[in-house]
């Protein structure tokens, strides 16, 4: 169950002075069952996260979907490859019959997971008005934040949706690298010369976004940018941490929330 002090006048609160950093499950808890489906969330739920971050995709003439990206592949966790924008709902059933729509997401969020929040990350650029629709109708809009790196569609998030919060994702994981174990040493290179630049970035995010909060890889994370956000009024919330000692780094620094996909992790936190 989320703690209570997760929520102000029934908002969701992503800024956390001086009280305990929000857990947040990733795709659910994606080390304990299939990413982005209802089972992951239930893990999620069980493990007692405060906030489920999960991705939305669109099917062409068909309804928005929980999918990472239209790689058949992680939708159908191994069983099948392709596109997942090429195949009607019905058709990725058939490979992935865990597959939520969006509907099916939020009518658990309403039904099973009431104090439970949303972090929506979007994969698609397109349909945000029925995707602010949708928060509208299951009334969860005060519960929710929706993050991306692509400014436009927040823009448009915010101007569908006022009351829900807005987090802008930095940096952009374009191909997949942070799910590659063989590249991550490029990775951790590449994050290491932008880890200097990011507080001074920081202002410029905000400003092009409206976000209210930053979604930092967690190599980006250090106190003197999670300090540089706090002064603007923006939480952070350090991705994806599955480690615990790259979790007490990130809580040592100051950060909100902490994105894993495997929320037994706060229990073996040491600090």
């Amino acid at each position: 169950m989320a703690p209570q002090d997760a929520w102000a006048d029934g908002v969701i609160e992503l800024r956390r002075p001086n009280r305990v950093a929000l857990r947040i499950g990733h795709r659910g808890a994606a080390h304990l069952a299939p990413e982005n489906t209802l089972r992951s969330f239930r893990a999620a739920v069980a493990h007692g996260v405060d906030l489920i971050e999960f991705d939305v995709l669109d099917l062409p003439g068909g309804p928005l979907v929980l999918a990472h990206s239209d790689h058949l592949d992680e939708v159908s966790h191994g069983a099948a490859t392709g596109s997942v924008r090429a195949r009607s709902l019905a058709e990725l059933r058939e490979v992935a019959p865990e597959l939520p729509t969006l509907e099916d997401a939020l009518a658990f969020f309403r039904d099973e997971a009431p104090e439970v929040g949303l972090h929506v990350d979007l994969k698609l650029t397109t349909r945000l008005d029925e995707l602010a629709d949708a928060l509208r109708r299951f009334g969860l809009e005060p519960r929710t934040v929706v993050s991306s790196f692509h400014v436009p569609s927040l823009v448009a998030v915010a101007r569908c949706t006022p009351s829900v919060r807005i987090g802008f994702t930095y940096p952009e994981d374009r191909y997949g690298v942070s799910r590659r174990p063989a590249l991550q040493p490029v990775l951790r290179a590449g994050l290491a010369s932008l880890r200097a630049a990011v507080p001074v970035l920081v202002p410029r995010m905000l400003r092009r976004t409206g976000a209210t909060a930053l979604m930092l890889q967690h190599a980006l994370v250090t106190a003197r940018t999670v300090s540089r956000a706090h002064a603007l009024g923006a939480a952070v919330l350090a991705w994806t941490v599955d480690d615990v000692n790259d979790l007490e780094r990130v809580l040592a620094a100051g950060v909100d929330g902490v994105i894993t996909n495997d929320p037994r992790i706060f229990d073996s936190n040491r600090t």
